[in-house]
């Protein structure tokens, strides 16, 4: 008895508030109207909002949802398993799993145990019996494996620049048609590869690789429904450089890092397929054509990442032609590709 007057009461206030979202959709000014329970505002506007005060934020959105986003307010007890308290004015939130809501077909079910966040440490929520969408309100995240090289950073740049500089070797960066430096530079493998472990111990590597425009802000917003871990080919003589390098422009953004130790000058070498199935990934963001065709062969979705289609070694036929291998050119695409893979 007592949840069915809950229910009654809940949908009437949906009804209030859905009326005001339509009243007041032609305009883009950030409002907030709050209703037992409920707060509605635009997206900028609540995420500070939420710093300031101390309520209850039932999860993140399973769904993208643009200027008018529609949140939960607990009225709930607390669960004790459920929290992630942010302690910092940066909003990191310490790892917890996640509890994903969604609304969908407008439809509500009681439960007795719902996961919370608590924001900001301060915020506090009551005894009762706690709300929860239905359906597809609780997705597990995508789990996402992403390259560094020519991903997140412009080696091939700065690796180009030194050779220029300290073999008198001139090259533009169209003419690397493929991602074996040795066909470029006309040499041996083992010199190319020589070469490439000099570069290494310059300012040219440590100090000259630029992050990709628009990776780490698609990147943070990708976080909230995708689980980021960097496999990369690059060598174990070069770990520590290229974690410092990670977590100086990608801060927090990954849960594990892998290094392939492909053309090594020691050391075994692990293939990036392998590494994505046991990360469990379903998705590979690669600018490489071979490892993308390597980790399409074993049901890995890859999103083959040519920057503004000025990657000469990403254009290959026989990997944009497989089923499971998407071309993007810029990061906004990639935003694009994985929503639409993690809404239903």
């Amino acid at each position: 008895m007592l949840k069915r007057e809950a229910l009654r009461l809940f949908f009437c206030q949906f009804q209030t508030l859905w009326s005001i979202r339509a009243s007041m959709a032609s305009t883009k000014h950030p409002f907030s109207a709050s209703f037992c329970g409920f707060s509605q505002s635009s997206e900028s506007y609540e995420q500070g909002r939420h710093r300031r005060q101390g309520w209850v934020d039932m999860g993140i959105s399973s769904r993208k949802i643009s200027f008018n986003a529609l949140r939960l307010r607990s009225c709930m007890g607390r669960h004790e398993d459920g929290f992630r308290r942010v302690d910092d004015e940066t909003g990191k939130a310490h790892a917890m799993p996640p509890y994903c809501l969604s609304l969908h077909d407008s439809e509500v079910v009681f439960r007795e145990e719902v996961g919370a966040e608590l924001v900001n440490g301060n915020g506090a929520c009551r005894h009762g019996n706690p709300l929860e969408f239905s359906d597809h309100s609780m997705l597990e995240k995508l789990v996402v494996a992403v390259d560094v090289d020519e991903v997140l950073g412009s080696f091939l740049s700065a690796l180009n620049q030194f050779i220029a500089d300290h073999y008198s070797s001139n090259h533009s960066l169209t003419e690397y048609y493929v991602y074996e430096f040795f066909k470029i530079w006309n040499c041996s493998r083992v010199e190319a590869d020589i070469r490439v472990h000099e570069f290494f111990k310059t300012v040219y590597f440590k100090e000259g690789i630029h992050p990709i425009p628009g990776a780490r802000h698609v990147l943070h917003k990708l976080s909230t429904f995708c689980n980021l871990s960097v496999v990369t080919s690059r060598q174990n003589a070069i770990k520590d450089d290229t974690l410092k390098w990670i977590e100086e422009h990608y801060p927090g953004l990954f849960q594990e890092i892998h290094f392939g130790n492909h053309f090594a000058l020691d050391g075994q070498s692990r293939p990036k397929s392998e590494i994505c199935k046991s990360l469990g990934a379903q998705v590979l963001i690669d600018d490489n054509p071979r490892y993308a065709l390597e980790c399409a062969d074993v049901g890995i979705r890859v999103l083959l990442f040519d920057y503004e289609n000025s990657y000469p070694w990403s254009k290959s036929d026989s990997a944009a032609s497989h089923p499971l291998v998407t071309k993007v050119h810029n990061w906004q695409e990639v935003e694009n590709q994985l929503v639409s893979l993690a809404v239903p």
